[in-house]
């Protein structure tokens, strides 16, 4: 089974049923039909709760939940020793949030779904944002 990590804005436009590339949308298909697996890192959820406390989103960890409760094959993926490790390999991503989901995609070996350029632009992950 293929598997995935996602970015902040990727879930997120998920959860409110926003616009995706083809791409990242037919992933995240695969994965509510169980035929891919994505990881959402816990800083993800950390700042999907920031910005829904702020009011600049809509959804909100209990949608998260739901949405993780419903569609088994996409997970929380807990922050822990080894991603920190990890994320103080990556040189090239300047923001602390940014290279803890990075290091989340680098740990596991898989493209991690996201439009951000510093993630992108990374030479220790591959991406998928089309």
């Amino acid at each position: 089974m293929n598997e995935y990590v996602s970015d902040t804005m990727a879930f997120i436009l998920r959860l409110e049923s926003r616009k995706l590339p083809g791409k990242v949308r037919s992933l995240f298909e695969q994965a509510e039909q169980g035929k891919a697996r994505i990881f959402v890192p816990a800083i993800v959820l950390a700042e999907l709760a920031y910005l829904s406390e702020r009011g600049r989103i809509d959804t909100d960890l209990i949608q998260a939940d739901a949405y993780f409760q419903k569609y088994t094959s996409t997970s929380e993926m807990p922050l822990d020793f080894d991603i920190i490790r990890t994320a103080f390999l990556i040189d090239d991503v300047p923001e602390l949030h940014d290279r803890l989901i990075a290091a989340s995609g680098k740990f596991l070996g898989c493209p991690l779904l996201t439009n951000d350029p510093d993630l992108i632009s990374s030479k220790h992950i591959s991406t998928i944002w089309k």
